[in-house]
């Protein structure tokens, strides 16, 4: 199938989904994974409509988006990979969405930049789910006094959560999870799965999808 084909039958499995799940059609967005792909790849998902892009890094990103998205007026760019804090300031320039805030270092750091730059992306919080010791993310019990800081300290407008669930686990349970703590949290997006499980993702309530390898195929 071609690179359009794969992301229509990715769209309709959206839809699908929601119907399943007695969802509103539209309630779930697609995030298309770019990473690693470079600009030629990306304008054909474009051209077919695609406007909401995944990044994992910022130095990647910077080296195809500024022209894309001057290209293109409206697309949506959100980073979906880890953030350093020495990379704060290029990230607050050139994403609208950051899915991985998950320290107070980098909500600092964002704060700090937000202000100088006077631009306001969209802040997630990234939940370790799994309890990974090799995954970013804040674990599921301080998430609550997380985005309290983020809030009333550093004035942070934190609007959802993200996560990605242990491989070799039921993602389910993970997403119930990170749905529960949004609730807590009084926020109200929901970042959570990918190629292999967002259909799940969605039953559970995800407000996004983050999709790369069934729409750009392998990497």
């Amino acid at each position: 199938m071609s690179v359009e084909q794969r992301l229509q039958e990715v769209r309709t499995r959206i839809g699908k989904a929601e119907e399943t799940a007695n969802r509103s059609a539209g309630s779930v967005s697609l995030v298309a994974v770019s990473k690693t792909f470079d600009a030629g790849d990306i304008r054909p998902v474009i051209a077919a409509g695609q406007r909401v892009f995944g990044e994992n890094r910022v130095q990647e990103s910077q080296g195809k988006w500024p022209e894309l998205k001057a290209e293109t007026p409206g697309i949506t760019l959100h980073l979906i990979g880890p953030l350093q804090s020495n990379k704060a300031a290029d990230a607050v320039a050139l994403f609208d969405v950051i899915e991985t805030v998950d320290r107070e270092k980098i909500a600092r750091a964002l704060a700090d930049e937000m202000a100088k730059q006077g631009k306001s992306p969209k802040l997630y919080v990234q939940v370790n789910t799994g309890l990974e010791p090799q995954k970013a993310g804040i674990e599921p019990k301080e998430t609550a006094a997380f985005v309290a800081l983020c809030r009333n300290e550093l004035g942070l407008a934190v609007e959802g959560l993200m996560c990605i669930p242990p491989a070799d686990e039921n993602p389910g349970p993970h997403f119930a999870l990170l749905a529960k703590l949004a609730k807590e949290c009084r926020v109200e997006k929901l970042s959570m799965g990918m190629s292999g499980d967002f259909e799940t993702a969605v039953e559970f309530g995800a407000t996004s999808v983050r999709v790369g390898s069934a729409i750009f195929g392998a990497r």
